[in-house]
């Protein structure tokens, strides 16, 4: 019984020792990873942050917050609501911690110049890569170094001049959607819901050769023909983007939320995206040479014979094309809606240069003809301007390195970026920041963009964001949305937003942002 007895209290001391040795050694830890910082602060000509956010849980709560405030349609204003609360709100870059791990963000445009463009190779795109790749897998929206080099390569010949001004495609599909609009008869009815129907019927063309046809339902007479995932796709692809949002939110906890529901969504996605590569792989290369017209994944298909290869870079040009341009659309006739002078300057433009009605002038509506649009351009650039596509991102440094601006005592010092550190940039406070758009910024006002003012911008201004992953299709959505946009107000020259709709509106945050309550207006 002794030596039992002696057995257990050694353990006994044993465990004892090492609860008193572990908190010691993290303190210890912390010393020395205190010095070290200091010393990398000293080496990199850098200041301490100047302003260092908590939630008072050690980051344990702010994720948390930040996944309901997403459920609520806030993230977007939350995050740009936190720089005016800084202690120092004149230095716009903070530093903050999720899970205890520690991040910065910031909407200095000085800051965000750095990580997109002159300290490019500094930052990557962390675990955007792990997060997405259920859905998206390997392609230019979720690869870094070599990997992205070689999508870019390969993707900027399809998005040539010649190609993206070929608008002639999109009619069609107008006139699917103008049946939608005159079913309601004069009634108010959900626009955008049409507008993320519109585009990946549009983008589905563009991309696959053949448009999945969304628009197309019994309501206005219509029937299409059906195959594996073509009905369920729409809706999937847009429940699957949800989650990667929220994978992304929870950073490198991404991988507990992988639930049932996403995986049979992104199943969907893949099986519809099969049908159409297993279509190209089927021709020849003389036989894909032959083909009319021009179809983005043909075109790919002459570069690579890999399934898997075509089938991620079309869904990862999907997500970046389709929901931006719906989402951009949808911002434009819910304040086109809301601002009649602006609507009544536009129609203007538009009924002088294309005509309006049975005499509208369809033919004349040309890439070149659309870029000539100015008060047009100025509607969208405002539009993209309080509502971008994309109003948060994100990048992981990959190095030891510093942001130019957010140390010091006045915040205009640069600051120490420790490698593996996130820093999220907040485009939507950018765009809305009253020192670069003055006492008026959260306002919607297209003719600040006739003012000289408005083009000293720089990176105060980065609707596609900016340096060399500098959106590629951005001319691409430009068109599309100045066509659509254009062909509406020439159908139906009368437009009213359903009454008591909230404003400033919710946002649903996805990979992209719309309006969280829908569109409901009024058209005739």
């Amino acid at each position: 019984m002794s030596s039992i007895n002696l057995d257990s209290t050694t353990i006994l001391d044993y465990i004892t020792k090492w609860y008193i040795s572990i908190p010691i050694l993290f303190i210890i830890y912390k010393i020395f990873d205190s010095i070290y910082e200091r010393y990398l602060i000293n080496k990199l000509g850098a200041k301490p942050e100047l302003n260092a956010e908590t939630d008072g849980y050690y980051g344990f709560r702010l994720p948390f917050t930040m996944i309901q405030k997403k459920k609520d349609g806030l993230l977007t204003d939350f995050a740009s609501e936190r720089y005016p609360n800084l202690k120092h709100p004149e230095a716009p870059t903070f530093s903050f911690k999720i899970f205890s791990t520690k991040l910065f963000a910031t909407k200095d445009p000085e800051n965000i110049k750095a990580i997109l463009a002159t300290q490019f190779n500094d930052f990557s795109l962390g675990l955007r890569h792990p997060q997405f790749l259920p859905l998206l897998g390997n392609g230019i929206f979720t690869l870094d170094k070599e990997g992205w080099k070689d999508s870019r390569q390969m993707l900027r010949p399809q998005f040539a001049r010649e190609q993206i001004s070929h608008v002639k495609m999109l009619e069609p599909h107008m006139q699917v959607l103008f049946k939608h609009v005159r079913k309601n008869e004069g009634k108010y009815f959900e626009l955008q819901e049409l507008f993320f129907r519109l585009t990946v019927d549009s983008a589905t063309e563009f991309l696959f050769g053949e448009s999945v046809e969304s628009l197309r339902d019994e309501s206005i007479g219509m029937q299409i023909n059906d195959f594996a995932g073509k009905k369920e796709f729409a809706n999937s692809f847009n429940v699957a983007q949800d989650y990667l949002a929220s994978r992304a939110v929870l950073q490198k906890f991404y991988w507990l939320l992988n639930p049932k529901k996403f995986q049979n969504c992104v199943k969907v996605v893949h099986t519809f995206a099969q049908h159409y590569v297993k279509k190209a792989l089927s021709l020849s290369p003389e036989e894909l040479d032959q083909q009319e017209g021009y179809t983005f994944l043909y075109e790919l298909a002459k570069q690579t014979r890999d399934p898997k290869v075509l089938q991620d870079q079309l869904l990862n040009i999907l997500v970046a094309g389709r929901d931006t341009t719906a989402g951009l659309l949808s911002f434009v006739f819910f304040e086109l809606s809301r601002n009649p002078k602006v609507l009544s300057k536009l129609k203007e433009e538009i009924y002088t240069r294309f005509g309006s009605g049975k005499d509208a002038l369809i033919e004349e509506i040309t890439f070149e003809s659309l870029k000539n649009c100015e008060y047009l351009k100025a509607v969208l650039n405002e539009c993209l301007r309080l509502y971008p596509s994309v109003p948060q991102n994100f990048r992981l440094a990959i190095r030891d390195t510093t942001l130019p601006r957010g140390g010091g005592p006045d915040g205009l010092s640069p600051v120490l970026i420790r490698k593996n550190t996130t820093v999220t940039y907040s485009v939507y406070a950018t765009h809305r920041s009253e020192e670069y758009y003055g006492k008026d910024a959260n306002e919607f006002r297209p003719e600040r963009w006739f003012e000289p003012e408005t083009r000293k911008l720089g990176w105060a201004f980065v609707p596609f964001n900016g340096g060399p992953r500098i959106c590629l299709g951005q001319q691409f959505a430009l068109t599309e949305a100045s066509y659509v946009t254009t062909r509406l107000i020439q159908e139906f020259p009368n437009l009213s937003l359903e009454p008591n709709t909230e404003y400033p509106p919710k946002k649903l945050s996805h990979l992209t942002m719309s309006l969280y309550d829908g569109l409901h207006v009024q058209m005739s």
